[in-house]
Protein backbone atom coordinates (compact mmCIF):
# COMPACT_ATOMS: atom_id res chain seq x y z
CA UNK A 1 0.00 0.00 0.00
CA UNK A 2 3.04 2.52 -0.75
CA UNK A 3 4.52 2.44 2.66
CA UNK A 4 0.94 3.51 4.05
CA UNK A 5 -1.57 1.67 6.27
CA UNK A 6 1.57 0.24 8.36
CA UNK A 7 3.04 3.58 9.60
CA UNK A 8 2.33 3.79 13.58
CA UNK A 9 0.73 6.63 14.78
CA UNK A 10 -0.99 7.84 18.20
CA UNK A 11 -2.11 10.68 17.65
CA UNK A 12 -5.72 9.82 18.70
CA UNK A 13 -5.06 8.55 21.71
CA UNK A 14 -7.28 11.14 24.11
CA UNK A 15 -10.04 10.93 21.51
CA UNK A 16 -9.86 7.17 21.47
CA UNK A 17 -10.47 6.99 25.76
CA UNK A 18 -14.03 8.28 25.12
CA UNK A 19 -14.79 5.42 23.34
CA UNK A 20 -15.61 1.26 24.26
CA UNK A 21 -14.18 -1.14 22.18
CA UNK A 22 -16.53 -4.13 20.94
CA UNK A 23 -16.32 -8.11 23.30
CA UNK A 24 -13.56 -9.74 23.04
CA UNK A 25 -13.22 -12.99 21.01
CA UNK A 26 -10.47 -15.10 19.74
CA UNK A 27 -8.70 -13.52 16.94
CA UNK A 28 -5.77 -15.83 15.23
CA UNK A 29 -4.73 -16.77 11.60
CA UNK A 30 -6.77 -19.56 11.79
CA UNK A 31 -9.60 -17.71 11.81
CA UNK A 32 -8.02 -15.23 9.37
CA UNK A 33 -7.69 -18.09 7.00
CA UNK A 34 -11.39 -18.72 7.56
CA UNK A 35 -12.20 -14.70 7.48
CA UNK A 36 -10.25 -14.96 3.65
CA UNK A 37 -12.07 -17.92 2.36
CA UNK A 38 -15.69 -16.52 3.50
CA UNK A 39 -14.58 -13.29 1.62
CA UNK A 40 -13.69 -13.80 -1.18
CA UNK A 41 -16.78 -16.41 -1.79
CA UNK A 42 -19.61 -14.78 -0.17
CA UNK A 43 -21.25 -13.25 -3.44
CA UNK A 44 -22.53 -17.02 -4.00
CA UNK A 45 -23.87 -16.49 -0.56
CA UNK A 46 -25.51 -13.06 -1.61
CA UNK A 47 -29.40 -12.82 -0.76
CA UNK A 48 -32.17 -10.66 -2.47
CA UNK A 49 -30.97 -7.45 -0.70
CA UNK A 50 -26.98 -7.68 -1.41
CA UNK A 51 -27.71 -7.58 -5.29
CA UNK A 52 -29.92 -4.29 -4.86
CA UNK A 53 -27.09 -3.03 -2.88
CA UNK A 54 -24.69 -3.95 -5.39
CA UNK A 55 -26.86 -2.47 -8.00
CA UNK A 56 -27.01 0.58 -6.01
CA UNK A 57 -23.30 0.79 -5.75
CA UNK A 58 -22.86 0.33 -9.48
CA UNK A 59 -25.41 3.43 -10.27
CA UNK A 60 -23.53 5.90 -7.82
CA UNK A 61 -20.13 4.36 -9.27
CA UNK A 62 -21.33 5.50 -12.84
CA UNK A 63 -23.18 8.41 -11.45
CA UNK A 64 -20.04 9.50 -10.32
CA UNK A 65 -18.20 9.09 -13.34
CA UNK A 66 -20.42 11.07 -15.55
CA UNK A 67 -18.87 13.85 -13.17
CA UNK A 68 -15.26 12.49 -13.48
CA UNK A 69 -14.33 15.75 -16.28
CA UNK A 70 -15.69 18.37 -14.68
CA UNK A 71 -14.91 17.67 -11.07
CA UNK A 72 -11.06 16.88 -12.41
CA UNK A 73 -11.59 20.34 -14.30
CA UNK A 74 -12.39 22.10 -11.03
CA UNK A 75 -9.31 20.72 -9.00
CA UNK A 76 -6.70 20.23 -11.60
CA UNK A 77 -5.10 23.86 -11.39
CA UNK A 78 -1.99 24.87 -11.51
CA UNK A 79 1.11 22.68 -10.50
CA UNK A 80 -1.64 19.96 -10.34
CA UNK A 81 -2.58 20.29 -14.19
CA UNK A 82 0.78 18.69 -14.36
CA UNK A 83 0.22 15.55 -16.56
CA UNK A 84 3.35 13.85 -14.94
CA UNK A 85 1.56 10.87 -12.82
CA UNK A 86 3.24 11.43 -9.86
CA UNK A 87 1.99 10.81 -6.55
CA UNK A 88 3.93 12.43 -4.03
CA UNK A 89 1.43 12.58 -1.00
CA UNK A 90 0.23 9.01 -0.94
CA UNK A 91 2.23 8.51 2.58
CA UNK A 92 0.50 11.84 4.05
CA UNK A 93 -2.96 11.00 3.20
CA UNK A 94 -2.82 7.35 4.27
CA UNK A 95 -1.40 8.62 8.04
CA UNK A 96 -5.00 9.41 9.03
CA UNK A 97 -6.00 6.36 8.83
CA UNK A 98 -3.44 4.94 9.91
CA UNK A 99 -3.73 6.84 13.20
CA UNK A 100 -7.45 5.22 13.68
CA UNK A 101 -5.47 1.82 13.88
CA UNK A 102 -2.35 2.41 15.76
CA UNK A 103 -4.49 4.88 18.25
CA UNK A 104 -6.93 1.92 19.00
CA UNK A 105 -4.36 -0.54 19.85
CA UNK A 106 -2.32 1.15 21.39
CA UNK A 107 -4.83 2.37 24.11
CA UNK A 108 -5.79 -1.15 23.95
CA UNK A 109 -2.49 -1.77 25.52
CA UNK A 110 -2.56 0.98 27.92
CA UNK A 111 -5.53 -0.43 29.67
CA UNK A 112 -4.27 -3.71 29.09
CA UNK A 113 -8.47 -4.19 26.53
CA UNK A 114 -8.73 -7.39 24.89
CA UNK A 115 -11.34 -6.10 23.31
CA UNK A 116 -9.71 -3.02 21.87
CA UNK A 117 -6.92 -5.33 20.28
CA UNK A 118 -9.45 -7.25 18.46
CA UNK A 119 -10.62 -4.25 17.29
CA UNK A 120 -7.43 -3.21 15.63
CA UNK A 121 -6.94 -6.42 14.09
CA UNK A 122 -10.34 -6.22 12.45
CA UNK A 123 -9.73 -2.80 11.18
CA UNK A 124 -6.07 -4.31 9.81
CA UNK A 125 -8.19 -7.29 8.49
CA UNK A 126 -10.98 -5.23 6.89
CA UNK A 127 -8.10 -2.94 5.20
CA UNK A 128 -5.98 -6.10 4.41
CA UNK A 129 -8.92 -7.52 2.51
CA UNK A 130 -10.46 -4.36 0.57
CA UNK A 131 -6.68 -3.73 -0.52
CA UNK A 132 -6.64 -7.16 -2.36
CA UNK A 133 -9.76 -7.08 -4.18
CA UNK A 134 -8.94 -3.20 -5.26
CA UNK A 135 -5.20 -4.09 -6.22
CA UNK A 136 -7.30 -7.03 -8.51
CA UNK A 137 -9.21 -4.14 -9.83
CA UNK A 138 -6.38 -1.94 -10.64
CA UNK A 139 -5.00 -4.82 -12.68
CA UNK A 140 -8.60 -5.25 -14.61
CA UNK A 141 -9.21 -1.76 -15.21
CA UNK A 142 -5.91 -0.73 -15.89
CA UNK A 143 -7.28 3.41 -15.97
CA UNK A 144 -4.81 6.11 -16.21
CA UNK A 145 -5.15 8.78 -13.38
CA UNK A 146 -6.27 12.12 -13.61
CA UNK A 147 -2.39 13.56 -13.60
CA UNK A 148 -1.56 11.33 -16.63
CA UNK A 149 -4.63 11.69 -19.25
CA UNK A 150 -7.34 14.39 -19.37
CA UNK A 151 -9.43 11.42 -21.00
CA UNK A 152 -11.85 9.61 -18.33
CA UNK A 153 -12.52 7.26 -19.90
CA UNK A 154 -8.18 6.13 -20.44
CA UNK A 155 -9.23 2.10 -19.43
CA UNK A 156 -6.72 -0.98 -20.02
CA UNK A 157 -4.10 1.55 -20.31
CA UNK A 158 -1.93 0.01 -17.82
CA UNK A 159 -3.03 2.39 -15.48
CA UNK A 160 -3.45 2.21 -11.17
CA UNK A 161 -6.61 4.98 -10.75
CA UNK A 162 -9.33 2.57 -10.37
CA UNK A 163 -10.14 2.03 -7.65
CA UNK A 164 -8.43 4.49 -5.38
CA UNK A 165 -6.61 1.77 -2.97
CA UNK A 166 -6.53 5.04 -0.81
CA UNK A 167 -10.49 5.53 -0.22
CA UNK A 168 -10.67 1.63 -0.15
CA UNK A 169 -8.53 0.98 2.99
CA UNK A 170 -9.88 4.57 4.70
CA UNK A 171 -13.20 3.03 4.83
CA UNK A 172 -12.62 -0.15 5.47
CA UNK A 173 -11.08 1.28 8.78
CA UNK A 174 -12.84 3.96 9.34
CA UNK A 175 -16.34 1.84 8.92
CA UNK A 176 -15.08 -0.70 11.63
CA UNK A 177 -14.42 2.17 14.07
CA UNK A 178 -17.09 3.76 13.51
CA UNK A 179 -19.33 0.64 13.96
CA UNK A 180 -17.48 -0.76 17.20
CA UNK A 181 -17.91 -0.37 20.51
CA UNK A 182 -21.05 0.83 22.64
CA UNK A 183 -23.51 3.24 21.52
CA UNK A 184 -22.93 5.88 24.26
CA UNK A 185 -19.99 7.65 21.58
CA UNK A 186 -21.15 6.07 18.44
CA UNK A 187 -22.07 9.24 16.92
CA UNK A 188 -18.37 10.40 17.70
CA UNK A 189 -17.29 6.98 16.60
CA UNK A 190 -18.74 7.87 13.52
CA UNK A 191 -17.98 11.53 13.07
CA UNK A 192 -14.18 10.75 13.34
CA UNK A 193 -14.70 7.36 11.71
CA UNK A 194 -16.42 8.37 8.57
CA UNK A 195 -14.52 12.16 8.68
CA UNK A 196 -11.44 10.13 8.66
CA UNK A 197 -12.43 8.65 5.41
CA UNK A 198 -14.39 11.07 3.81
CA UNK A 199 -11.27 13.59 4.07
CA UNK A 200 -9.28 10.53 2.66
CA UNK A 201 -11.03 10.20 -0.58
CA UNK A 202 -11.67 14.27 -0.99
CA UNK A 203 -7.68 14.67 -0.74
CA UNK A 204 -7.26 12.39 -3.05
CA UNK A 205 -9.17 13.83 -5.44
CA UNK A 206 -8.04 17.51 -4.86
CA UNK A 207 -4.96 16.57 -5.65
CA UNK A 208 -5.92 14.95 -8.97
CA UNK A 209 -4.73 11.67 -8.49
CA UNK A 210 -7.35 10.22 -8.75
CA UNK A 211 -10.95 10.77 -10.53
CA UNK A 212 -14.12 10.98 -8.47
CA UNK A 213 -15.70 7.70 -9.42
CA UNK A 214 -11.91 6.16 -8.12
CA UNK A 215 -12.80 7.42 -5.03
CA UNK A 216 -16.69 6.31 -4.97
CA UNK A 217 -15.45 2.18 -5.88
CA UNK A 218 -12.88 2.67 -3.26
CA UNK A 219 -15.31 3.55 -0.61
CA UNK A 220 -17.98 1.35 -1.76
CA UNK A 221 -15.31 -1.84 -1.04
CA UNK A 222 -13.95 -0.28 2.17
CA UNK A 223 -17.06 -0.41 3.19
CA UNK A 224 -18.75 -3.48 2.20
CA UNK A 225 -15.49 -5.19 3.50
CA UNK A 226 -15.86 -3.68 7.02
CA UNK A 227 -19.37 -4.93 7.57
CA UNK A 228 -18.39 -8.50 6.28
CA UNK A 229 -15.45 -7.79 9.00
CA UNK A 230 -17.82 -7.00 11.84
CA UNK A 231 -20.49 -9.69 11.03
CA UNK A 232 -17.43 -12.45 11.34
CA UNK A 233 -16.90 -10.40 14.63
CA UNK A 234 -20.33 -10.87 15.81
CA UNK A 235 -20.77 -14.11 14.82
CA UNK A 236 -17.73 -15.68 16.36
CA UNK A 237 -18.46 -13.38 19.61
CA UNK A 238 -21.49 -15.20 19.28
CA UNK A 239 -20.27 -18.77 19.35
CA UNK A 240 -21.43 -21.37 15.85
CA UNK A 241 -24.84 -21.36 16.36
CA UNK A 242 -27.50 -20.77 18.25
CA UNK A 243 -30.52 -23.38 19.36
CA UNK A 244 -34.27 -22.33 20.34
CA UNK A 245 -36.81 -24.36 21.46
CA UNK A 246 -40.34 -23.24 20.97
CA UNK A 247 -43.88 -24.82 21.76
CA UNK A 248 -45.86 -26.10 19.12
CA UNK A 249 -49.90 -25.51 18.78
CA UNK A 250 -51.57 -29.37 19.11
CA UNK A 251 -48.50 -30.37 21.14
CA UNK A 252 -44.75 -31.03 20.69
CA UNK A 253 -42.01 -28.70 19.98
CA UNK A 254 -40.08 -27.58 17.37
CA UNK A 255 -36.14 -26.84 17.32
CA UNK A 256 -34.40 -24.70 15.56
CA UNK A 257 -30.66 -23.77 14.70
CA UNK A 258 -29.14 -20.25 13.34
CA UNK A 259 -26.09 -19.56 11.81
CA UNK A 260 -24.47 -16.90 10.75
CA UNK A 261 -23.09 -17.68 6.94
CA UNK A 262 -21.55 -14.11 5.97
Amino acid sequence: MRKSIGLLCVSLLGTLGLARPCAAEQFDAGTAFKDVKLYFTAPVRWDARDWMYFGGTLLAIGASHALDDNVRTHFAIGERAVLDGKDPHSTRDALPASALVAGTFAYAVLIDDEAGRVESYSMLEAAGLSSVTTMALKYVAGRERPNETTDENAWRNSGSSFPSLHASAAFAIGTVFAESGGDEYRWLRRFIGYGVAGATAYIRVHDNVHWLSDTVAGAAIGIATAHFVLNRREARAGGAGEVSVAPMQGGGVMVSYRVALR
